[in-house]
């Protein structure tokens, strides 16, 4: 089973884009997804973007995350 979380791209470089979650910064592999822009929402997996998210996707997904434990981590939505 593979696990991805929706991370905020900040910045692009190139293929590489430096992505927020919890208020940490990754950089994260963009191969994978075609026309993203900072301040769109992402799948991140493995260091790579794997999914373009609406703001209202990567909300739910955020939600549903903070029922499973400790993700007030979450919140910078």
């Amino acid at each position: 089973m593979c696990l991805s979380i929706p991370v905020k791209v900040i910045s692009i470089e190139g293929d590489y884009a430096e992505v927020s979650v919890a208020g940490t910064v990754f950089k994260a592999g963009l191969q994978l997804v075609e026309g993203i822009v900072p301040g769109d929402y992402v799948l991140l997996h493995a260091g790579f973007a794997i999914g373009k998210l609406s703001l209202e996707e990567a909300a739910e997904t955020i939600e549903i995350l903070s029922r499973l434990g400790d993700a007030d981590q979450y919140s910078e939505l």
